[in-house]
């Protein structure tokens, strides 16, 4: 397999999109991140350290949810250079029942680095990071530099089925894509096998987000991310065309039995080790599976 850029990313976009400062991490990403953490017992491998891999965009809640399945293990959050930083927000006053509460718990506090130490994680979390990626290869060579021989990495990301309906609209008004291309799953295994990884094992699960107005499905797609295909419209839209565009997404979306307008989201799961020896791609195995699941409904959003 050649080692490409994929082909409908356009680089200044996905380099803007990374850099850009954050207040906070995407609803659906936090979301995606705790259904990635119900997987960990499926792995019965010891780690004494772990990297959680650009958590202000992929979930910064997920180290919570790793803490407790590994309690002793150190962590180390890694935001590469250039990557999104934090916008500072003011302080938060905890109520003092709180902070006596906290006393008790005992946690590893986080070493943050722009690079981890070479070979030494057990474990690199990477949440809803592939699919912005400019240079998958690169990014997979980096987590597989991270890791220790047999530690392995968990990783989540969209796949080719999201935002099937605005794809269609956009479609049928002659209009360049709404989105890049999301790769497959079944292609990810395959990366990952051609990056030194050895046996992926991928899954998928579609989710359906319902949002009570087109404002509020724009906004949270504004959170997701960026439109990074280099055929995208290209300069400012006018109100009116903001307007048409509402329009059009409260007449031709589906709407679910509460009338909410939906969309949704093919969400990629996976996992692979780093062997101690590495392998040649025909060594590698990947195992691909399709998987249903549903979430409880947080207000003005759906999950099925």
């Amino acid at each position: 397999m050649a080692n490409k850029l994929p082909p409908t990313i356009d680089p200044v976009a996905a380099r803007r999109w990374q850099a850009m400062p954050r207040a906070a991490s995407p609803w659906l990403h936090e979301e995606v991140a705790r259904r990635m953490a119900e997987r960990l017992p499926w792995i019965r491998l010891p780690v004494e350290r772990w990297a959680h891999w650009e958590p202000l965009r992929g979930g910064v809640q997920a180290a919570a949810l790793v803490a407790a399945h590994y309690p002793q293990a150190e962590r180390y959050t890694v935001t590469p250079e250039g990557a999104a930083i934090a916008v500072p927000q003011p302080p938060r006053r905890v109520p003092w029942w709180q902070r006596w509460r906290a006393g008790g718990a005992r946690q590893h506090a986080a070493r943050h680095v722009t690079e981890p130490p070479a070979g030494q994680m057990q474990l690199v979390w990477a949440n809803m990071l592939l699919h912005h990626a400019l240079d998958p290869q690169a990014l997979m060579a980096a987590w597989r530099q991270a890791l220790a021989p047999e530690g392995f990495l968990m990783f989540s990301c969209f796949g080719p089925d999201t935002l099937g309906e605005l794809r269609a609209l956009w479609a049928d008004l002659g209009w360049p894509p709404p989105a890049q291309d999301f790769t497959d799953m079944h292609d990810w295994g395959d990366q990952l096998v051609m990056a030194g990884f050895a046996d992926p094992v991928v899954d998928m699960e579609r989710i359906t987000l319902g949002f009570d107005s087109p404002q509020r499905l724009l906004e949270e797609l504004r959170g997701l991310g960026r439109n990074l295909h280099p055929g995208r419209l290209g300069g400012l839209r006018t109100p009116a065309w903001r307007a048409r565009l509402q329009a059009l997404l409260a007449e031709r979306l589906r709407r679910d039995e509460q009338g909410r307008l939906t969309l949704v989201f093919e969400v990629i799961y996976g996992h692979a080790l780093r062997p101690s020896v590495r392998r040649t791609p025909r060594e590698g195995l990947t195992v691909h599976r399709t998987r249903a699941m549903a979430g409880e409904p947080v207000p003005g959003q759906v999950i099925t």
